[in-house]
């Protein structure tokens, strides 16, 4: 029995480029395997596995053992295709998944991916980790791919701050100095990690009477687009309102107050530039029953 688009885990879509079609107008047998390679990317996106984070906190690597496609019908120049992933099996060194090549309901194509897992730079083959391979299968069973971590700066500090370097320091420039300030000492902070215990995203709460002051928000590039900044703020939001604020307050960054605009936050004032980059306050009132209710 061929397979179904609800049988994956991981269902990614796409169009069909002309680049990609041959002089039969019709799409080239090898960009199939680029097609799989884009879903497996985009599973280890939806697993909160960002591969090179992964692979670094693993101390490994994985290189593809061998990759096969067995053709069922031909995809054409503009077709939206839906290309599935998932992860079915394991070996001692070894990781198998499977693909497939939807246009609707209709199947395209099938594939199989062999991993090895092997050391840094592929120089030899090694076990795969047994907490790789059960975030792995918590993801197939559609389990929470993420956890919150709320707490003090002493508990959380280090993983904060690997996250804060990653996004503040390397991505956008700001120096060290900028990236920690003497309010962490006594503000609430909220850190999301994955199965690994990788750090993902994170977020802090100073409160000032009845205004809680959000700042530090920083999700890891490769994840953003994945819910986690919602998440983050969420639980930040949360532990405003226990605490009795009336308004929260955070200055937003231009490029992401449209993220803030759709979790119900609004611009106050008029932008200005913070740290050499643009910026706008942002403000969400917890006064009202309405946003008591349903913050966002």
């Amino acid at each position: 029995m061929y397979p179904t688009p609800n049988q994956y885990r991981l269902l990614h879509r796409l169009r069909v480029r002309w680049a990609e079609v041959d002089m039969q107008s019709i799409v080239f047998n090898a960009h199939y395997l680029a097609y799989l390679d884009v879903a497996i990317t985009e599973y280890w996106r939806a697993a909160a596995m960002p591969f090179a984070q992964t692979m670094a906190r693993l101390q490994g690597d994985m290189v593809v053992r061998k990759a096969t496609v067995d053709f069922h019908r031909s995809a054409r120049m503009d077709d939206w295709l839906d290309v599935g992933m998932r992860f079915v099996k394991a070996g001692r060194t070894s990781l198998v998944f499977e693909g497939a090549v939807f246009r609707g309901d209709e199947l395209l194509a099938t594939g199989e991916l062999l991993y090895v897992f092997t050391t840094p730079g592929a120089k030899a083959s090694q076990p795969v980790p047994a907490a790789f391979l059960a975030a792995l299968e918590a993801f197939e069973d559609h389990q929470p791919t993420t956890h919150v971590h709320a707490g003090t700066w002493p508990g959380l500090q280090a993983r904060a701050m690997a996250v804060r370097e990653a996004v503040f320091g390397h991505e956008q420039g700001l120096p060290h100095e900028l990236l920690h300030d003497a309010a962490d000492a006594d503000a609430h902070h909220v850190l999301l990690a994955n199965h690994l215990g990788l750090p993902l995203a994170s977020g802090r709460l100073v409160r000032d009477g009845a205004v809680g002051h959000i700042g530090r928000m920083a999700v890891l590039h490769p994840l953003r687009g994945q819910g986690l900044g919602g998440e983050v703020l969420q639980a930040l939001v949360d532990e405003a309102r226990a605490q009795g604020c009336e308004q929260v307050k955070l200055h937003a960054l231009r490029s992401a107050e449209a993220f803030y605009r759709h979790q119900g936050l609004v611009p106050q004032g008029p932008p200005y530039e913070e740290a050499g980059l643009p910026h706008q306050t942002m403000v969400l009132d917890l006064s009202t029953p309405a946003a008591a209710a349903n913050p966002f």
